[in-house]
């Protein structure tokens, strides 16, 4: 791998273990930056999604404390989300890539959408449960059924494609918990952490052959480093200028798909 290659791809992987912490959707930063340079579709989503587990790993360590009091829930929406990721993982090995290449670009032109339309989804979502008077505690057993059937649809989505996963659950949470940001961003944390881990257990186990492992260990190296900066100096940067940057980029990979 030549050496502006390397350079390129560490930073995009800094870059995405950062804005994961902080936002979710580094995937759209990683993925295109592999494509741009060449690889097969699938190659980058199989290599990068099993990199980027390191960066997850330093973003929940760096939100543990937001987790508190978190685990009444999470006990339900962990094992709804690795079941989605392993089949998504399954669909993404099974599936021809013609069908990856149909389906990709309107993965990403959803996922940029949510990006852009996250924080309006938030504030509604924050108006109603106040509306309501509705407190986190309180939450009713039709919630945490929408709740967990909702996170095992974006688990098959993660295992599928990774992008904007963090995205889908934020929004998932906000239209559900009357929950602060930072707690929802901690619990979205370890759901994209759980499934990520299933989908690179899934990948090596079933498509070792299809990794990229210089271009993985790469990734995983700048999104260990990037996430522990995320958790720390994220909270100062501009969710708009994030949001923006990965917009940008975004839509040079979905250029880079299709033509």
């Amino acid at each position: 791998m030549p050496v502006h290659e390397i350079v390129f791809i560490a930073l995009a992987a800094f870059g995405a273990g950062a804005i994961n912490v902080v936002a979710g959707s580094g995937t759209l930063i990683t993925f295109p930056t592999l494509v741009a340079f060449g690889f097969d579709p699938v190659v980058a989503t199989i290599s990068n999604g099993i990199g980027l587990v390191l960066g997850n790993v330093s973003g929940v360590w760096g939100y543990r404390r937001e987790l508190s009091g978190q685990w009444p829930r999470l006990r339900w929406q962990i094992p709804a989300v690795g079941v989605g990721a392993v089949i998504g993982s399954f669909l993404l090995l099974l599936l021809p890539v013609s069908t990856f290449l149909a389906v990709v670009p309107v993965l990403l032109v959803l996922s940029l959408i949510l990006v852009v339309t996250g924080p309006r989804i938030q504030r509604w979502a924050r108006r109603h449960a106040e509306e309501k008077g509705e407190s986190a505690e309180e939450l009713s057993r039709n919630r945490m059924a929408t709740l967990t059937g909702g996170n095992f649809l974006v688990g098959i989505y993660g295992g599928y494609f990774t992008a904007a996963q963090g995205i889908m659950q934020i929004a998932l949470m906000g239209a559900l918990l009357p929950e602060s940001m930072q707690r929802m961003n901690a619990t979205k944390n370890v759901l994209t952490l759980v499934a990520n881990v299933v989908s690179a257990i899934a990948y090596v186990a079933l498509a070792a052959g299809r990794v990229d492992w210089p271009a993985a260990i790469i990734i995983a190296a700048g999104s260990f480093i990037g996430g522990l900066a995320g958790a720390r100096w994220g909270r100062l940067l501009s969710p708009t200028a994030l949001r923006a940057v990965i917009v940008v980029v975004g839509l040079v990979g979905l250029w880079r798909l299709l033509f």
